[in-house]
């Protein structure tokens, strides 16, 4: 009971910025421009290889070619693919290849609507302080 309510309280810090910039009457370019700079802001220096288990657990475009992939609730991944994907925000799902639990950047795939993608760059985003320096920022303008 308490994991679900962890996943659920995650979930909804994370949409909750989302869903607020949806309803804010700022242009879409912009939104998905502001939320790379966020991602990107916090993502490190790439990486080889990822490993997971059972698969990635959601994705999200963030930009024509790069998506935010989640091993795990607390570790989104940042991933750039090589042209020609450039339109991951309009993907329906996508398909990332592996080997045994392994996906390696400039080796592996993001497959999406037909397009095979090698990924570029892999960062992982050090979503923890993110999340932190978010409740600072919140907390200092409400004071």
């Amino acid at each position: 009971m308490r994991n679900s309510f962890k996943r659920l309280l995650g979930a909804a810090l994370l949409t909750a910025p989302l869903l607020l910039t949806s309803c804010s009457g700022v242009p879409l370019r912009e939104r998905q421009a502001a939320e790379l700079r966020r991602y990107e802001a916090y993502a490190g220096k790439p990486v080889k290889e990822i490993r997971w288990v059972n698969n990635y657990k959601r994705w999200s475009p963030i930009a024509a070619n790069k998506l935010l992939v989640w091993t795990n609730i607390e570790q989104p991944y940042l991933m750039t693919v090589f042209p020609p994907c450039t339109d991951l925000l309009f993907a329906h799902g996508i398909g990332i290849t592996s080997a045994i639990e392994i996906t390696q950047a400039r080796f592996d795939f993001v497959t999406a609507d037909g397009w095979k993608c090698m990924i570029e760059t892999i960062q992982p985003v050090d979503y923890q302080r993110m999340r932190q320096d978010e409740r600072k920022s919140r907390g200092a303008s409400q004071r």
